[in-house]
C-alpha cells in the first residue's frame, strides 16, 4: 500500500501521474494522426507509450529492479529515437547525416544497459562487482543524457528561425528529461548510490515534461498566443498579493506564539486587529485598485491598453439608448474618460460665433466654465494640429507646438483638469473634451495619444451625425412651418386689401363728415395694424426692413420694469444703468427685452425678482437679465434653447427664444447665456453703441440696406 508520507510514496504517486500524462498523450497524438490521414505521428505515439508504461513499472515494482532498468533503456532509446525523426521533419537531410554517427554511438552505449543487467543478476552474491557494474551502468547513463542534450542543443540551435516555434517546447521537454537525467547520475555516480529523494521528483520531472508537451502540441494545433486578458491579470495579482499577506499573517503568527505567554495572545489580538482594518479600509479603494491596474498594466503587458475590451466599453457606452440614457454629447465625455480611467470631464462645441462653449458636463459640477471657454482664435490650432494638450506639462512651462498662447487661463488655473482631446471631422474641430484627473496620476505616453486620437475621430463623427439629423429636422419644421403661414399671410394680404379698399371707398362717398372721419380713423389703425402683422411675420424672408435708429436702452429697461412692478410688489429690479445709445429697431429690441423678463419670472420661485444690469463695454452696450431660478443644464442651452419647436412651458411654440436671438443678430449684436443648475441665469445682450458705428462700418464693411435707415 503506498504510503504518501515517505519519499517511496510521494515517488510512486508521482509516477502514476506522469504515466496518466503520457497516456493521456499518446491518446490523443494517435486519434489526430488517424483523424488527419498521414503517417507523421507514430514516432511521438510510440514514445509515449513506453514512457508511460516504465513510469507505471517504477510505480509498482520500484526504479532499481531488472523489470524497471530494462524499460528506462527502452525509454531513452525511444527519446532518441524522436530527436532523430525531428531532425528529418525539420527537412534538414544535409544536418541528419554528420549527427547520425552521435546518434548511433548513443544506441550502442545504452544496449549495453541489458549485458550489465545480466552480469548483475549473475554477480549479485558477490558485493565488489554489483558495486562496479553499477557505477559502469550509472557512467554509462551520463554519457548517454550528455550526448542527448548535444543533439538537442543542435535540434533547436540549428533551426530555421520559422521552424523554431514549432521545436521550442518538444526541446523543452527533451532538455527536462535529460538535464534531469543527467543530475541524478551524477550524484548517484558520486555518491555511489541513487537518492531516494531525487528518484521521487524525477516523476515530478516527467510530469513537467508532459506539461511541456501539452503545451507544445496546443501551440503547434493553432495560433494561439499564451497571453493572459488584463483582468485575469489584475485578479491574479491580487490573488498573489491576498496570497503573500496570509503567508505573512500565519509567519508572523507562527513568531508571535513562539513568544509565549499572555503577551503572546495579546500581540496576536492587537496585531490581527490592526491588520484587519488596514485591510477593510485600503482593498476597497479605488485609489489602490487604479494603481493595481496601472501597475499590472506597466510591467505584465507590452501595451498599455486592452484594445478588445476598450472597444467593446467604448461601443456599449456610446450606443446606450433608451429613455434613461444620458445625453449624446454627456456619453461623448464618458466614453473618452472611460479610457484613461479619469473621474470626470467637460465637452466643448462650436457655437455660431466660432468660440467653443460648454455643451456637457460629466461627473464635474463643480467646474467654472465661462460663457466663452474657448476663444475662436484658438480653434485654428486643433485643427491643424490635432494636438492634444498635457496640462500638467503646460503648467511645468513645457510648450511643444505653441498650445501656450491658445489655452485659455481658466483652464491652466483649474487644477482638476488633466488633458484636452481635440475631437476632429475632416479636419474640422466639432468638439473638445477636457479630462478631469485620474484617481492615480500618471503621465501621457504614445499610446495614449494614439488611441485618444483614434477615438476622438470617431466620437466626432457621432456628433457631426447627430448635429446633421438635427439639422434636418428642424428644416423640415421650418418648412411646415412657412407652409402654414403662408396661408396665414396670404388670408391677412386679402383682408388688409380689403379694408384698404373700404377705406378708400369711404373716403369718397361718405356724406357724414364726422361719421366718415371716425370711419377712416378706425379703418386705417386696423389696417396698420395688419400690415405690420404682415411684416413681422415676413421678416425672415429676406426682407430686411426693420427701421434701425438710435435708442435709449435705459428707457426701453425701465418701460419694461413699469410694466412688471405693480405697486407695492417690485419683481423686476434696475440694478445699474449707464448712459448707451444704441443703432437697433426699438420694437424689437423691447420685445427681445420683454421675452428675456418673463422667461426669467417665469423660472424664478414666486417672490424671488429679476435683475437689469445696463452698462457699456467697450465699443458695445450689455444688457444683463440676471435671475437665481432653476437654470438650465449645458446640454439643454447647446441643444434645446435656441432651438425653434422646442418648449419646456405647456402649450408654447417654442420659437420666443429663437426669434431673441435672431433680432439681435439682425441689430448686429450678440445673445449669450451663462446658467447653473439651481443657480440660476444670465442671459446677455450685447449691441454696439451708436458712437462706435463708423469704427464698426471700417471694421464689417457695409451693414446692409437696414443701416441705410438710420433715423
Amino acid at each position: 500500500m503506498l504510503n504518501p508520507l515517505t519519499w517511496e510514496g510521494f515517488g510512486e504517486w508521482a509516477f502514476i501521474a506522469s504515466a496518466f500524462a503520457f497516456l493521456m498523450l499518446a491518446a490523443w497524438r494517435w486519434e489526430r494522426r488517424r483523424r488527419d490521414g498521414g503517417a507523421s505521428g507514430r514516432a511521438d505515439v510510440m514514445v509515449y507509450g513506453v514512457t508511460a508504461a516504465w513510469a507505471l513499472v517504477i510505480a509498482g515494482m520500484g526504479p532499481l529492479t531488472f523489470v524497471a532498468q530494462l524499460f528506462e533503456t527502452l525509454r531513452s532509446l525511444g527519446w532518441l529515437s524522436l530527436a532523430l525523426v525531428l531532425f528529418t521533419r525539420d527537412g534538414r537531410h544535409a544536418s541528419v547525416g554528420p549527427v547520425r554517427p552521435v546518434f548511433a554511438s548513443l544506441v550502442f552505449v545504452e544496449l549495453l544497459q541489458p549485458l550489465l543487467l545480466l552480469m548483475n543478476l549473475r554477480s549479485g552474491h558477490v558485493p565488489a562487482a554489483q558495486a562496479m557494474i553499477f557505477q559502469i551502468s550509472v557512467l554509462f547513463r551520463l554519457l548517454v543524457a550528455t550526448g542527448a542534450l548535444v543533439l538537442v542543443h543542435n535540434l533547436y540551435a540549428g533551426a530555421m528561425a520559422q521552424q523554431r516555434t514549432a521545436l521550442r517546447w518538444t526541446c523543452a521537454a527533451l532538455a527536462m528529461i535529460w538535464g534531469y537525467d543527467l543530475n541524478l547520475y551524477t550524484i548517484a555516480y558520486l555518491a555511489k548510490s541513487v537518492p531516494a529523494e531525487l528518484v521521487a521528483l524525477r516523476g515530478v520531472a516527467q510530469l513537467g515534461a508532459a506539461a511541456l508537451l501539452v503545451v507544445g502540441a496546443v501551440r503547434g494545433r493553432s495560433a494561439l498566443r499564451f497571453s493572459p486578458s488584463r483582468a485575469v491579470a489584475f485578479q491574479s495579482l491580487s490573488l498573489l498579493v491576498i496570497g503573500v499577506y496570509m503567508i505573512v499573517m500565519v509567519g508572523a503568527a507562527q513568531s508571535l506564539a513562539w513568544m509565549g505567554g499572555n503577551a503572546s495572545q495579546l500581540v496576536q489580538l492587537g496585531f490581527v486587529f490592526v491588520t484587519s482594518v488596514l485591510v477593510v479600509a485600503i482593498m476597497p479603494s479605488g485609489r489602490v485598485r487604479g494603481w493595481l491596474k496601472v501597475m499590472v498594466a506597466k510591467h505584465f503587458f507590452q501595451h498599455r491598453y486592452d484594445y478588445r475590451a476598450e472597444w467593446l466599453r467604448f461601443t456599449r457606452t456610446i450606443g446606450r439608448a433608451g429613455a434613461h440614457a444620458p445625453p449624446l454629447h454627456e456619453r461623448v465625455v464618458q466614453a473618452v474618460a472611460d479610457i484613461t480611467d479619469s473621474s470626470s470631464g467637460l465637452l466643448l462645441v462650436p457655437a455660431e460665433g466660432g468660440e467653443l462653449v460648454l455643451a456637457a458636463r460629466w461627473q464635474w459640477p463643480t467646474a467654472e466654465v465661462p460663457a466663452e471657454a474657448v476663444p475662436a482664435g484658438a480653434v485654428p490650432f486643433f485643427e491643424k494640429r490635432g494636438f492634444i494638450v498635457d496640462l500638467d506639462e503646460l503648467r511645468a512651462g513645457v510648450d511643444l507646438q505653441g498650445e501656450k498662447a491658445v489655452v485659455p487661463g481658466w483652464l491652466v488655473d483649474e487644477q482638476a483638469a488633466w488633458a484636452l482631446v481635440p475631437l476632429l471631422h475632416f479636419d474640422r474641430l466639432v468638439g473638445l473634451v477636457i479630462l478631469g484627473r485620474p484617481p492615480v496620476a500618471r503621465k501621457f505616453d504614445w499610446e495614449d495619444f494614439d488611441l485618444l486620437r483614434v477615438v476622438g475621430m470617431q466620437l466626432a463623427s457621432y456628433l457631426a451625425e447627430h448635429a446633421g439629423q438635427s439639422a434636418l429636422l428642424e428644416a423640415s419644421r421650418f418648412d411646415e412651418f412657412n407652409r402654414r403661414m403662408a396661408f396665414v399671410m396670404h388670408d391677412i394680404k386679402n383682408l388688409a386689401s380689403q379694408l384698404s379698399l373700404l377705406s378708400r371707398n369711404a373716403e369718397k362717398h361718405a356724406e357724414n363728415p364726422e361719421f366718415r372721419a371716425d370711419m377712416l380713423i378706425t379703418l386705417r389703425n386696423s389696417a396698420d395694424k395688419l400690415n405690420a402683422l404682415l411684416a413681422r411675420l415676413s421678416r425672415y424672408g429676406g426682407s430686411g426692413s426693420e427701421k434701425v435708429e438710435e435708442v435709449d436702452v435705459g428707457e426701453i429697461l425701465r418701460a419694461v420694469a413699469e410694466r412688471y412692478n405693480a405697486p407695492g410688489l417690485a419683481r423686476v429690479h434696475l440694478t445699474h444703468v449707464s448712459p448707451c445709445p444704441v443703432l437697433a429697431n426699438r420694437e424689437g429690441l423691447e420685445q427681445v427685452v420683454l421675452h428675456l423678463v418673463q422667461n426669467a419670472l417665469d423660472a424664478s420661485p414666486d417672490g424671488m425678482a429679476v435683475f437689469l444690469q445696463l452698462h457699456a463695454d467697450g465699443l458695445y452696450c450689455t444688457i444683463e437679465v440676471i435671475d437665481t431660478g432653476c437654470g438650465m443644464s449645458a446640454e439643454f442651452i447647446r441643444n434645446r434653447l435656441f432651438k425653434p419647436f422646442v418648449s419646456t412651458k405647456q402649450g408654447g411654440f417654442g420659437i420666443g427664444a429663437f426669434e431673441a436671438r435672431e433680432l439681435v443678430k439682425a441689430m448686429r449684436g450678440k445673445l449669450e447665456v451663462e446658467s447653473r443648475e439651481g443657480l440660476g441665469s444670465r442671459f446677455t445682450v450685447r449691441l454696439p453703441l451708436a458712437a462706435a458705428k463708423p469704427l464698426m462700418d471700417s471694421i464689417g464693411g457695409s451693414t446692409g440696406s437696414a443701416d441705410k435707415k438710420v433715423a
